[in-house]
Parts: C-alpha cells; structure tokens; sequence
C-alpha cells in the first residue's frame, strides 16, 4: 500500500470512529516482528505504549543505503500510527527519509485534533527515531 492509496481512503471516511478503525486495520497488516527484535535497543522511548522499530540497512542499489524497519506495539492504534510511518519511511534512502515530513502528513490526516497529547508525543518520538537512524545512516556513509 502507497501513502496516497491511504490519504484516499482516508479522505472517504467522514467520521472518525470509521478512521480509527482503518487505522487499527493498517496495524493489523504489519510484518510480524520476530520476539527477538522486541529487545530495548528497538523500544523507542517516548511513548505512553510500548512501541519498538527494527532498522535493517539495504545496500543493494548501487550501494547506496536503504532504511527497512519492522515496528510493532501493544497498542491497536498505535500499530496503525506504525504501519503509516513505514509506509512514508521504511525502503527510503536516508535523504528521502529526511526530506520527508511525517508530521505534516498526519496533520494533513487531522490527527493533531484527535490524538491524546501522549500519542502525539509518541508519534513525534518514532518519527525522531526514524530520522536519527537516517542522519546516522548518512554520516556512515560520508
């Protein structure tokens, strides 16, 4: 699923019940992350839930570095936050991954209005998380 595919059948659902339960389907449509990647080096601090994000490093297309991520939760809506941020990010090289504004694409989704200031605060850390990875990402590669 792209990212417009989502806004489109966002932009179908008028009331937010309908929205938090596609959200909560998206979730549901997340690779399994191995219990072995739910280890404190993915947890990503920050968020009311349990949150983790497991970065693997591409370098398959002409060596020049992708960023894949598993994430997961113990949070239903959180998963579907999740499953929104890897469509934006994971397989992104991390140029693309920091020219992209995350955070916009949810206000756009009108999720500033109807997320608890705990699951925005959530959403801002694994965004940061993912950003980190990508700065860290290019330095190695410099």
């Amino acid at each position: 699923m792209t990212i417009d595919e989502i806004r489109d059948n966002f932009a179908l659902l008028d009331d937010w019940d309908d929205r938090y339960r596609y959200v909560i389907e998206l979730g549901r449509t997340l690779a399994p992350m191995p219990e072995a990647e739910h280890s404190a080096a993915n947890k990503v601090l920050g968020c009311a839930s349990q949150v983790w994000l497991s970065r693997q490093i591409d370098r398959r297309n002409s060596g020049e570095p992708s960023l894949n991520y598993l994430g997961d939760s113990d949070a239903h809506i959180v998963r579907g936050l999740i499953a929104i941020l890897l469509t934006l990010y994971s397989g992104r090289t991390p140029q693309q991954i920091l020219a992209t504004d995350a955070l916009a694409v949810f206000d756009e989704f009108g999720f500033r209005e109807h997320l608890t200031p705990q699951r925005s605060n959530g959403l801002r850390a694994m965004v940061e998380r993912i950003r980190s990875d990508a700065r860290e990402a290019l330095a190695a590669t410099a």
